[in-house]
């Protein structure tokens, strides 16, 4: 069983997911995905390369590889409380933004895929609860992820994730459903998904396209995965 709270190693292939709280819907409307997907480029596109991906209503699953730490940049954010500032002010007060007008320092600190992973769900559960008036938890805990070790192992998870819609009941190949990275794959554009590598651990797109018509989940990878 993967470890939910096992750390996110650089350079290393996973298989990250999740699902809503009590099997709560994530996603309710075209704009719902459309919104994840952006916040996803922005905060994961920084510390993971990404190999496969699905958007289901009430779960997700990503087949990422973070990056080497040495290719991971640094986040400027604003030290909003200066020592002098706050020496001046006093610590009961608040600080207005006018007293940073000038000389605003900026602390430059790695970006960490811990971290990225948390403002990415914690970003888009505010604006969902916000949009539809609910409150509490919307993810169902820290998400899973499942450390891929081997070339036969991705094959097998990126097939996974890109059936999942046809193993749910959403449709009847996965060439049908809108929001996973199947299209893509086959697609010749050339996207920010890996897809150069997704389609070399295939050899072509024919035989791409010629395993998603085989039935994965008759193998048991359905057992490593709790959705």
């Amino acid at each position: 069983m993967p470890n939910p709270q096992s750390p996110l190693r650089f350079g290393h292939y996973y298989h990250i997911y999740n699902r809503g709280t009590n099997g709560c819907n994530l996603f309710s409307e075209s704009k719902n995905y459309e919104y994840f997907l952006q916040l996803f480029d922005k905060y994961i596109s920084e510390i993971a390369d990404t190999y496969a991906w699905v958007l289901m209503p009430n779960h997700f699953h990503f087949l990422l590889r973070i990056k080497d730490e040495a290719n991971i940049g640094f986040n400027p954010r604003k030290q909003l409380v200066r020592e002098e500032s706050a020496n001046r002010i006093g610590s009961q007060s608040l600080i207005s933004s006018s007293d940073f007008d000038s000389g605003t320092d900026f602390i430059y600190e790695k970006f960490k895929p811990q971290n990225q992973f948390s403002n990415l769900f914690n970003a888009y559960a505010q604006a969902y609860n916000k949009r539809y008036h609910r409150t509490g938890s919307l993810f169902e805990h820290t998400f899973h992820r499942k450390e891929v070790d081997n070339i036969g192992y991705l094959r097998q998870v990126l097939l996974y994730i890109h059936n999942n819609p046809v193993h749910h009941g959403f449709c009847s190949h996965s060439i049908e459903y809108p929001w996973s990275s199947f299209i893509t794959c086959i697609s010749e554009k050339q996207p920010k998904l890996m897809r150069g590598k997704v389609i070399g651990w295939f050899n072509n797109v024919d035989e791409f396209i010629s395993m998603h018509d085989q039935n994965v989940y008759e193998s048991n990878i359905d057992q490593w995965f709790e959705v």
